[in-house]
């Protein structure tokens, strides 16, 4: 069809409210993104939107109106909590679901009891809703799943040819969907965060809950109370990829990536290509560009792009909830020491593995390397040594390791032993030269506590046959020896039971496509 671009004067105001009382379809400004709307009370028309829009049918429709007198009709009761929210803040960025009235259809509810209800700030949109005569039925105005839009050349691109007007009409200020809170529950919760925070909810009405969807995927058959619940949302054609990491340690993180970009703040030193969505700390600015900055990634060509996460509370709250969804809960947590644990036993050729990971750009903590060092050069390791396993386990100073070894593995107790003297200060040495992304390769990483200071853990395992051999090869030992260090370490079963992932290494021939399908998973 032929959309007519229309703008905000009192006779465009006047077409597009004609338009939408008449089963139309017209996107307009509000203050916090556009929206497609359609006369509520009008079922054929409200199936328009989701036609348009390719939007679930079962994902509910917010009703917006232009006084606050409107409500009345729209419900089944306004209780005094509702009233009391009304009062405070309308007309505002803020939606309330109560018990809908049978004036209410089902499409618009998305076949829920309930209706979301709210009346917007922007005059642009009030004058549109008069104009029209009706509650306005209205999601935002893009094609479902891509970033809202806030600015109306984003609205043109999406549903030019699919919608009868479109108002081009000034940038929305606010930048994210109102606050979504329930008054259909025995107590409020906040479905949905917006501009409207859960603290100033509770100055006017008491304790607020927060839907665990709204920082959480929703629950496997969990039908969705508000728009924006589903488990993807907002996202561009990239992939997004939030890092969780203070910001020297984002930025060494990103800084080391190939081929990606970055969407962070303003002020991050970001040395590849970045978008920004507004300023640390400001989670106002945040909020009001974000969307625009993921239709920019798209528009960049982005193919993969690692996000600064934002805050969880205030606005932020918002913004985080909406860039969730937008990298489809993917995260990456850099508040830990290192980004990937590898280990596996013996021969089971991690070597192989790390060696890929740092030709990727991953810096590689050996733990082997740090023994061997500890081993070389701290003199209170050195004596414990001695002390607990024989004075002539050191000699003038020299740590004689094939002695230790035999006297170690052979008893499980005494390699338990040896462990604790050494974990706790190959730990510290790894952990002050970490620096994002990096692995800690490290035989005993389960044993030696480890595996909370990793994001993810990788097993590497080779069958018994092949680990023989490449021991016996690479530290020139008999056999027997070879087996008698095989038979102290755990079961193949226990680094498979403990690792997030596990990579088998029996010839090397597709230990690559491995680790990248694991890498496409985590980073």
């Amino acid at each position: 069809m032929r959309t007519e671009i229309l703008s905000s004067s009192e006779e465009d105001i006047k077409k597009a409210g004609k338009i939408i009382a008449n089963g139309g379809l017209v996107a307009f400004p509000t203050e916090t993104v556009y929206g497609l709307g359609a006369n509520a009370l009008n079922e054929d028309a409200v199936k328009k939107i989701y036609e348009a829009k390719g939007r679930p049918s079962d994902n509910p429709l917010i009703v917006h109106i232009a006084k606050k007198e409107d409500i009345a009709p729209l419900v089944s009761e306004i209780t005094p909590k509702a009233q009391a929210l009304i009062d405070a803040f309308f007309p505002a960025p803020l939606t309330v679901i109560l018990k809908k009235s049978n004036k209410v259809g089902s499409v618009v509810s998305g076949g829920l009891g309930t209706v979301a209800v709210r009346m917007p700030e922007n005059e642009t949109a009030r004058r549109l809703i008069e104009a029209a005569g009706c509650p306005v039925a209205a999601p935002s105005a893009n094609t479902s799943g891509l970033p809202s839009p806030t600015k109306a050349k984003y609205v043109i691109e999406d549903m030019n040819g699919k919608i009868d007007a479109i108002i081009d009409g000034e940038d929305c200020s606010v930048g994210v969907e109102s606050t979504v809170i329930t008054l259909a529950s025995d107590v409020p919760t906040v479905l949905r965060p917006g501009a409207v925070t859960k603290e100033q909810l509770e100055a006017v009405i008491g304790k607020v809950e927060i839907a665990n969807a709204v920082l959480n995927k929703m629950e496997s058959g969990e039908k969705a109370e508000s728009p924006g619940m589903k488990y993807k949302h907002y996202a561009p054609k990239a992939q997004v990829i939030i890092v969780d990491a203070p910001k020297k340690s984002y930025e060494s993180f990103v800084n080391s990536q190939k081929n990606a970009f970055a969407l962070c703040f303003d002020d991050d030193n970001v040395t590849i290509p970045k978008i920004t969505y507004g300023r640390e700390n400001d989670d106002d600015s945040q909020a009001r560009e974000l969307f625009c900055a993921l239709r920019e990634l798209d528009e960049a060509g982005a193919k993969k792009v690692y996000a600064r996460i934002p805050s969880k509370s205030g606005v932020g709250m918002a913004v985080y909830n909406r860039l969730i969804r937008a990298a489809a809960f993917k995260i990456i947590d850099l508040n830990k020491p290192f980004t990937i644990g590898i280990t596996g036993q013996t021969g089971a050729g991690k070597s192989y593995v790390c060696q890929y990971l740092q030709s990727l750009g991953f810096q590689i903590l050996d733990a082997d390397k740090y023994v061997k060092k500890i081993y070389e050069s701290d003199k209170t390791v050195l004596a414990e040594i001695q002390k607990n396993f024989g004075k002539d386990t050191v000699v003038g100073g020299i740590l004689q390791r094939k002695l230790l070894a035999k006297r170690v593995f052979s008893d499980e107790s005494k390699t338990e032993l040896l462990n604790s003297i050494i974990h706790p200060r190959v730990l510290e040495l790894c952990k002050s030269d970490a620096k994002h992304p990096c692995v800690f390769d490290a035989a005993l990483l389960f044993e030696c506590g480890a595996k909370s200071m990793c994001f993810k853990t990788v097993s590497v395992c080779a069958d018994t046959k092949t680990r023989l051999s490449r021991i016996m090869e690479r530290d020139c030992i008999t056999e027997d020896e070879a087996l008698l260090r095989m038979n102290a370490q755990k079961s193949e079963d226990f680094y498979k039971e403990n690792a997030d992932f596990i990579v088998y290494n029996n010839d090397e021939s597709n230990v690559k496509e491995q680790i990248n399908k694991i890498l496409e998973d985590i980073v």
